[in-house]
């Protein structure tokens, strides 16, 4: 069973920077296409960043330009680093294979962005 442990989440004023983490237990980052997702309070979880397997990252229009996703497959780590933050971008941060599997959904990290 896989567990997906994300971290890094705070509170932050707009305009400044985070970086979240994701661990694995098992080693799955290598070779599959991995997500990082978030969800607003009575929004729907939403994809905002990708990497595939071969490394090809894709973005979320909302994020394109501020948020970097990276891996380090040999530590079963995913990252988000987050840039120039906006009160929007408040929401739990999920990692999870794209498209996503129900059974790895962890808790999440929470992200606060205040004005």
């Amino acid at each position: 069973q896989v567990q997906l442990v994300e971290s890094g989440g705070g509170l932050v004023q707009a305009g400044g920077s985070l970086g979240l983490s994701c661990e694995s237990s098992r080693i799955i980052f290598r070779l599959n296409a991995m997500g990082w997702y978030r969800q607003a309070p009575g929004k729907q979880r939403e994809l905002v960043a990708r990497i595939s397997g071969g490394g090809t990252t894709n973005y979320a229009d909302s994020v394109k330009g501020r948020f970097a996703i990276s891996r380090d497959a040999a530590k079963n780590r995913l990252y988000l680093q987050m840039k120039t933050l906006k009160p929007e971008d408040t929401a739990v941060y999920y990692c999870n294979r794209d498209p996503p599997l129900n059974t790895y959904w962890g808790q999440g990290t929470q992200v606060t962005v205040s004005s």
